[in-house]
């Protein structure tokens, strides 16, 4: 499985939307070398989700044949060694993307390396009526908390102060490494795009403890 790190210098053809490193590609022609066929199997990376800040993707090795129409499908590699296969639905998301291997700090694994990033406000209907902390409770309910859900977390508005809300997370997230890195580049980001009028977002959790130290 990969996962992502931060974005290199994007390669923007959508006809190849995801370049593959020499490092990464030597790793999936040893896994790829194990295939019946290896001549004739491809690599295909798949956006399949989103953990609002970041996309999530899947790996898989199938028969070049298993493309479908409208796939990106091309060749990587000095000697177009590796036949790549992008979902249609995949490519706009994916374009600019390299599978890599991870820093040297780091053991193992693959990872994709994409300059594009995820907006769960897509395909939202959101009301928005009522005062300021009705919409913020709207976007919390209907956008945040069900993509927190998947991670056994939510988010809740503790109170606005002007154009500030003050937000605290609470079960899986409470406690969480992540969970203020989610709340700065995800939850504010959503907050302020669905409602550009607030100016802040104050992140009233206790990270480190199951007790919010600020409001009792």
């Amino acid at each position: 499985m990969a996962v992502t790190e931060t974005p290199t210098t994007p390669v923007a053809d959508p006809t190849k939307p995801l370049a593959v490193s020499a490092p990464a590609l030597a790793q999936v022609l040893e896994v790829r070398a194990q295939e019946d066929d290896p001549a004739a199997t491809a690599l295909k990376i798949a956006i399949t989700g989103s953990n609002m800040t970041e996309f999530q993707y899947a790996l898989e090795l199938l028969p070049i044949a298993d493309a479908q129409d409208g796939d990106a499908v091309y060749t990587q590699g000095e000697h177009n060694e590796l036949t790549v296969i992008i979902p249609a639905d995949s490519i706009l998301n994916m374009t600019g993307a390299t599978l890599d291997v991870p820093a040297a700090s780091t053991p193992g694994g693959l990872v994709i390396r994409n300059p594009n990033t995820p907006n769960p406000l897509d395909g939202l209907d959101l009301d928005l009526s009522g005062e300021l902390p009705e919409q913020i409770q709207q976007v919390l309910d209907e956008a945040i908390n069900p993509a927190l859900a998947s991670h056994g977390g939510y988010a809740s508005l503790v109170g606005v102060d002007g154009t500030k809300a003050i937000v605290t997370m609470g079960g899986g997230c409470q406690g969480c490494a992540a969970s203020a890195m989610t709340l700065r580049d995800g939850i504010t980001k959503m907050l302020k795009d669905a409602l550009p009028q607030l100016t802040e977002i104050i992140d009233a959790t206790d990270h480190t403890a199951g007790e919010n130290p600020f409001y009792t």
